[in-house]
């Protein structure tokens, strides 16, 4: 792919290019937010995350109310699916997850 178009042209005997540059659009990053509140859930969840377009916000407050072992479970289903894309898998508090593709990583400090 190239970053130029070029126009060749004839003036007096002389030969030039002229080069006109293509405006390079940025990509945009969706970060999107979904809710945990069922095992159900995991599949679309884990469709996304293999998508690879967007930055993923859990809330699962409401399945960790509801069932802490149908959370874990659900966690280490996303946790496969995260390994296997090379993303990362992070916790925020104790109410949500993020979850990123290869392309980005969390960074804690």
């Amino acid at each position: 792919m190239s970053f130029f178009k070029s126009k060749e042209s004839k003036t007096n005997g002389e030969e030039f290019v002229e080069v006109e540059l293509e405006k390079k659009e940025k990509s945009k990053i969706n970060i999107k937010i979904e809710e945990l509140s069922d095992i159900s859930d995991v599949d679309k969840i884990q469709a996304d995350l293999r998508d690879g377009f967007c930055i993923l916000l859990i809330k699962i407050k409401k399945l960790r109310d509801k069932d802490i072992n149908e959370l874990k479970r659900s966690v280490e289903k996303l946790k496969k699916t995260c390994t296997a894309v090379n993303g990362s898998i992070t916790g925020i508090e104790d109410n949500w997850l993020i979850l990123t593709p290869g392309f980005a990583n969390v960074i804690k400090s």
